[in-house]
């Protein structure tokens, strides 16, 4: 591919903070996105932007009394748009972002932060009821139905015995169908572990040697495909989920993409096979992923077994001297992606080209 044709990744709006940024996401079917943080003096805070005229403009600010680690609007409607968070508190809140003085669903659903959230079920996005997934701290995955109060609906905890590990990333998908779905959880000492929600039982188990900082499915409605994990040491893992064998599990490919920690990874909406990757040092990289000629094979003893693609580099930039804490695509407008970073920074990026590859 000639320097003519790869991808550009152009910074088109950045706006300094007054506040600590640890979450962006878009508001579905629109020009605006949402911030989370929290304030120097302590306090959680969530701002709607909308981008006009090549500017963004502050809609709405809230305050809240804890700070807001992570939000999702996977699991709520395309006609009502509610936010879901969670907090340093430990708390779950669903917020009307029309009318956020009070949550319309709120449950105390961690004794500590909780690191990470994704939503399914809401936006037309996977079959089967809204849910909401929380990952914390103090060692337990959660699963929440916002139409049920104070219990969850799944809860995946350490053993009796078990040492509790830190999750710091949460991930729906296999929601292909009514009955089907998967949570895939990260946890600071390396394990991945996929929960059949189905079955309620542990689907497979590995451990990359280095935390696990972000993971995502590359569509969370389709039969499960990839799962990609990022971690602490600059490395990041795809895994080719369409084969798991009963004792490899499935296979993957690693790449060292950054020099530093590589906090997210984000799929593009429009096509699968092509995500980005954030890193400590400031930077965001463009990979697309190849697959092989045969997606499996037989092992010595005629068991099916995945074989994994390879992953190329399109383009990458280095946007800030601090790590990049969050970084979501619009899922309407193809290439328009916003990030925040530790610098107190948003920026609105636009990539260009994608439709060519």
């Amino acid at each position: 591919m000639s320097a003519f044709e790869k991808p550009q990744i152009i910074a088109h709006i950045q706006k300094g903070f007054n506040y600590t940024v640890f979450d962006c996401k878009w508001v579905p079917c629109s020009a605006k996105f949402v911030t989370m943080g929290n304030f120097a003096r302590g306090t959680g805070v969530i701002q709607l932007y909308e981008i006009q005229h090549g500017d963004l403009k502050l809609l709405r600010e809230i305050e809240k009394a804890k700070p807001i680690k992570c939000g999702t609007f996977g699991a709520t409607s395309l006609q009502q748009r509610y936010l879901a968070t969670g907090d340093f508190g430990g708390n779950v809140h669903i917020w009307n972002l029309e009318a956020p003085e009070m949550p319309v669903y709120s449950v105390k659903g961690h004794k500590e932060i909780i690191n990470a959230i994704d939503g399914v079920g809401g936006l037309g996005i996977g079959e089967g009821a809204p849910e909401i997934v929380t990952g914390s701290r103090d060692g337990t995955v959660k699963v929440w139905d916002p139409r049920q109060k104070d219990d969850p609906v799944a809860n995946m905890e350490p053993v009796q015995g078990e040492n509790k590990r830190d999750c710091w990333t949460v991930a729906f998908g296999n929601a292909y169908n009514q009955e089907e779905r998967v949570v895939c959880a990260g946890y600071d000492n390396g394990d991945i572990k996929l929960f059949d929600l189905r079955n309620m039982a542990l689907r497979w188990e590995t451990n990359i040697k280095n935390g696990v900082c972000s993971l995502e499915f590359d569509r969370k409605d389709i039969s499960m495909n990839k799962l990609v994990a990022t971690s602490l040491e600059g490395k990041f893992h795809v895994f080719d989920m369409r084969t798991q064998h009963p004792t490899k599990g499935f296979a993957s490919v690693s790449e060292k993409a950054h020099k530093s920690t590589v906090w997210q990874v984000r799929h593009l909406p429009q096509n699968r096979e092509l995500f980005l990757t954030a890193g400590g040092a400031g930077g965001l990289h463009l990979w697309k992923y190849e697959y092989p000629i045969q997606r499996s094979k037989k092992d010595s003893e005629g068991i099916e077994m995945g074989v994994a693609g390879s992953v190329s580099l399109l383009q990458n930039v280095t946007l800030s001297t601090q790590p990049i804490s969050s970084l979501d695509w619009s899922p309407d407008k193809r290439g328009l992606c916003v990030c925040s970073s530790f610098d107190q920074t948003v920026r609105v990026l636009i990539v260009t080209k994608l439709h060519k590859i």
